[in-house]
């Protein structure tokens, strides 16, 4: 649990016998314990089931967000206030495996779930407007410029302007469930920059809540593609198994109902959890079924919450991408990075622009062509450029330790672009 969230502990017998006998361990080593026991229980236990709370704790639920309650505005509330205080225990909190699955276990019923209270005006079609506009233009800023840019601003504009418009009265029914759809879309942004931050155990918060919203919205196939998200989330950190429980839920529940372009992100993540499972041949099969929906979609109208990760053709070559790294077939990996990389408008998609070209290039290098991965390892920083994200740091971080053999052999184009990546990381 501690390695999953960057740090080493070294425990032993002697220190659970301490534990057993009373003794609160140290620093987040308590809240690593509880998902561990968590993830073997296969339910949700807090330091407060374990009686490890400390005073300084009190006021501090590390169990908020993990499950879904009657009024998701309600957990949110408590998430957004810690998040814009930065506070200790939801920024290192774990990412939990029971957590997880619970959406499997509750997509009808959290959509039947009455509304909220409503109180203050009445909201009608433009006001949902000006909250996907936000929420667009917030989206547009984290593509350009990394997640942790305008962070407090996006949690600030959620936890005022959006929440009162949700709980306020509305004209129509319809306007109502759009209106708690796109608050669902500002809450996924958010789990989207926690994860950009590193922060696993937040962003399966905010999700868990966009999933919330989005399901009581009954908005068709939103539910859904906020269980695609945390499948991928799930893929980044776990075995694969309850991912693509997740995976063939979601893409169940939109097959045949929403346009063929949207499909194809459904499907093509399902081909990554396919291939995370070691389902070779299924994964090719699915990943040629989005290629063929994203070609049959050509001039279709996406939804709204379907945008979230930009252009539909970027975002599957991508993930197909990943789906053939998975089954370490590295030509076809680096062939598919490429694609979605030029796919893109740099200015616009600086961060992902750049992540999709740091993955061609390790795929590069592991296929021996050293020389043309240093260049688009290049290329990957220029798009860096003004760029705040965690993600983006750890991936120089890592490309400096791939170059290691490179420089130890001379090798002039790795040594200047560790030179380079060297400035990069001490800005």
């Amino acid at each position: 649990m501690a390695a999953e969230n960057g740090e080493a502990l070294r425990t032993n017998k002697s220190a659970v016998d301490h534990w057993v006998a009373g003794t609160v361990p140290s620093g987040q080593t308590g809240r690593y314990l509880a998902e561990a026991l968590s993830r073997r229980l296969g339910r949700v236990i807090t330091l407060n089931d374990l009686g490890l709370r400390t005073p300084a704790d009190q006021e501090e639920d590390d169990g908020i967000g993990l499950s879904i309650g009657a009024d998701p505005l309600d957990v949110l509330s408590g998430i957004w206030r810690a998040d814009l205080d930065r506070r200790r225990f939801l920024s290192a909190s774990a990412y939990s495996v029971a957590a997880a699955v619970l959406p499997l276990e509750n997509v009808r019923e959290m959509a039947a779930r009455t509304a909220a209270a409503r109180i203050g005006g009445i909201a009608g079609n433009a006001e949902v407007a000006a909250v996907r506009d936000m929420v667009r233009m917030f989206t547009e800023m984290d593509e350009r410029h990394g997640g942790q840019h305008a962070r407090s601003a996006l949690i600030q504009y959620l936890m005022t302007d959006v929440a009162a418009l949700c709980r306020g009265r509305f004209r129509t029914e319809e306007v109502r469930r759009h209106m708690l759809s796109a608050a669902a879309s500002g809450v996924h942004l958010a789990g989207w920059k926690a994860y950009d931050a590193g922060e696993q155990g937040l962003a399966q918060r905010y999700y868990l809540q966009s999933y919330a919203l989005a399901s009581e919205s009954g908005v068709l196939g939103h539910d859904a593609f906020v269980m695609r998200t945390m499948a991928q989330q799930g893929m980044k950190l776990h075995p694969a198994q309850h991912c693509l429980a997740l995976a063939e839920t979601g893409l169940s529940l939109i097959h045949g109902k929403v346009d063929t372009r949207t499909e194809a992100l459904f499907r093509v993540t399902h081909a990554h959890a396919l291939a995370k499972t070691g389902a070779r041949r299924a994964a090719i099969q699915e990943v040629e079924r989005a290629r063929a929906c994203l070609g049959a979609g050509q001039g279709d109208e996406m939804p709204f919450w379907a945008l979230a990760w930009g252009p539909a053709t970027a975002t599957v070559h991508s993930r197909t991408a990943k789906v053939f790294e998975t089954l370490g077939d590295r030509r076809r990996a680096a062939e598919q990075y490429a694609i979605a990389a030029a796919s893109r408008p740099p200015a616009t998609y600086a961060r992902v622009v750049a992540l999709d070209l740091v993955a061609q290039a390790e795929m590069q290098a592991a296929q021996g062509g050293v020389e043309q991965a240093c260049a688009i390892w290049n290329r990957a920083l220029d798009a860096m450029d003004g760029v705040q994200s965690v993600r983006t740091r750890k991936a120089v971080a890592t490309m400096r330790r791939r170059l290691t053999p490179f420089r130890a052999r001379g090798l002039r184009c790795a040594q200047d672009l560790d030179e380079r990546a060297i400035d990069f990381l001490s800005g």
